[in-house]
């Protein structure tokens, strides 16, 4: 039987199983070039091309939109026009569920709680009374018992809204118009000037502040503080400065996006003291799925899975659990997890399968007609001392990475003991000066270079580790102030090219890590395909691509105006 599960909703995706199996997986935004793209119709005609029995559709709400005549939504439409014969359900109330389920099911673990911490999900009502009233609030933090027997059910859950939500307390249930974690993130992301959805960018902040007792107190009781937050669900939330002096904004703040002399100290300190207090809240919450379900595995997901930051001080707060977060585990996960959600409830099947593997894009066969733009037939070794030269080199190879990180296969690369190499990487790609850059290394010098707390890998890139004192300052272009990185381990099964030149590199320079960042320009989403690639090139001051199935370097020029503009960072 072969699944195809959407999520309509920003980071609009679609997941394939076929037989139990995840084979496909692709974000609407890789394919139609619009950043968080929310409506899949490419990743369905490319669903389409394996084969499709059942379609599933998600999202946070259930209503979809008519079409004329027909009456479909349309999704179903454009699947019927390829196969009448597939089988539609509708369950785009189960949106938190959906979360967990992708987590679990991937995670490997028999038996699991999961946490899911989001900043909106479903749109639910409580009935308040025997008299019928009702309060209604959307998903925000929920509590899941997970099984292969039992299934995925939930043990508590917690909702948030706006004015009109009344507030309800019980032992597995709370609800008020208080914001929660997530929104309370956004808010602060949206006073900084990044927008409610790009909370990465608040997270990257975060470290050059530090706690500062003129900050308002952001939460009470485990809620955003209601002098501080003001909600929008189901967007974002806002900060009333009005009631705060210090955090009063006296100029737009994306002019110190590009400069870093005119940075607040309120804006840092912020920063940090979201990121402290939400990561140390969200703990609080694993405590209590520990204590609810007796359950010593733990999974991760919702929006607030990518916070590396805070799922690194999870493995060091809580040493005797078994944490899983789930690599996909924004909204376009959803679709993983409803699809793997049919496939256990609706056959007998119980085979654990442990997610392995990102590389889940669509199959390509391309060609691409270079013209007059230089090639060279080039090895591994070739393309490590180009690096080691401290030239970015782009890389394009395979299937695309499922989820947010660049894992080798749409990665811009670079010198990582390069002291001045985020300053450098970060004009090219357009991106503010204070957002950090990742690394990839060879899985084998894994804990010569990182305090592990008892990870044998990092396989997606999803943890924010301290360097060993001994390793510090030998990677500056990667680690941040607070001396992390964000790493990703790699074997020779799990990318045997990657590793190859990592290796290499490891000849030249005696270190095992490259410099790692997403092959795409600051606002747009991941390339996709071979003319993305050299789009992107074309459009950028990146002048190398490294094809490694054409064993093929392609040289383009700098645009000599921009070089001018960097100078030495440039060279």
């Amino acid at each position: 039987m072969n699944i195809l599960a959407i999520n309509p909703g920003h980071n609009g995706s679609a997941a394939l199983l076929i037989d139990g199996e995840l084979k496909f997986y692709i974000e609407e935004e890789r394919l139609s070039r619009s950043k968080y793209d929310g409506n899949p119709y490419m990743g369905i005609l490319e669903a389409l091309k394996y084969g499709v029995d059942v379609l599933i559709l998600g999202g946070t709400h259930p209503e979809f939109p008519q079409l004329p005549w027909t009456g479909e939504d349309p999704y179903s439409a454009l699947v019927r026009k390829h196969n009448p014969n597939v089988k539609v359900i509708n369950v785009g109330h189960g949106h938190h569920l959906g979360h967990a389920a992708g987590a679990f099911y991937n995670s490997g673990f028999d038996d699991a709680a999961a946490v899911i911490v989001d900043g909106s999900g479903t749109r639910k009502e409580i009935k308040l009374n025997e008299e019928g009233h009702v309060n209604s609030g959307f998903e925000t933090e929920t509590i899941f018992n997970c099984d292969y027997k039992e299934g995925i059910k939930p043990v508590f859950q917690s909702f948030g809204g706006n004015s009109d939500t009344q507030r309800v307390i019980a032992d597995n249930i709370e609800m008020d118009h208080a914001i929660t974690l997530v929104k309370a993130y956004e808010a602060v992301s949206e006073y900084l000037g990044f927008g409610f959805i790009e909370a990465g960018k608040t997270m990257g902040l975060a470290p050059y502040g530090k706690k500062d007792d003129k900050i308002p107190q952001l939460f009470i009781e485990g809620r955003g503080n209601k002098n501080v937050f003001i909600p929008n669900y189901p967007a974002g939330a806002f900060i009333d400065n009005s009631r705060h002096p210090y955090l009063t904004l006296k100029e737009d703040p994306r002019a110190w996006h590009t400069d870093p002399s005119k940075v607040t100290e309120a804006a840092k300190n912020l920063a940090w003291a979201a990121q402290d207090e939400i990561q140390s809240l969200v703990g609080d919450l694993i405590e209590k799925a520990v204590k609810m379900t007796g359950k010593k595995n733990i999974v991760i997901a919702g929006g607030y899975g990518l916070n590396c930051v805070a799922n690194y001080y999870y493995k060091k707060r809580f040493p005797d659990l078994n944490i899983f977060v789930d690599p996909i585990s924004h909204d376009g996960g959803t679709a993983i997890g409803l699809a793997y959600l049919l496939h256990y409830t609706e056959t007998t099947d119980k085979t654990k399968r442990p997610l392995k593997t990102l590389y889940l894009g669509p199959e390509r066969k391309e060609t691409y007609d270079f013209g007059d733009i230089e090639t060279t037939k080039v090895k591994p070794a070739d393309i490590a001392k180009l690096i080691s030269e401290r030239n970015i080199v782009a890389m394009y190879q395979g299937r695309s990475e499922a989820g947010p990180r660049a894992l080798g296969n749409r990665s811009i690369l670079y010198d990582p003991t390069d002291p001045k190499g985020k300053d450098t990487v970060n004009k090219v790609k357009g991106r503010e000066w204070f957002r950090p850059f990742a690394g990839s290394m060879m899985q084998e010098h894994f804990e010569e270079w990182f305090d592990t707390y008892g990870m044998e890998e990092s396989p997606f890139m999803m943890y924010a580790m301290d360097f060993k004192l001994e390793k510090h300052g030998e990677c500056p272009a990667i680690t941040h102030v607070d001396g992390t990185c964000r790493i990703q381990t790699v074997t020779k099964e799990q990318n045997e090219t990657y590793h190859t030149l990592i290796d290499e590199f490891r000849k030249i320079t005696g270190v095992p890590i490259l410099f790692n960042t997403s092959f795409n320009l600051a606002g747009e989403p991941l390339v996709e395909t071979l003319d993305d690639a050299m789009r992107t090139i074309k459009n950028s001051d990146i002048n190398y691509l490294y094809l490694p199935e054409q064993s093929l370097l392609v040289e383009y020029p700098y645009n000599d105006s921009v070089v001018e503009d960097l100078g030495e960072e440039a060279a």
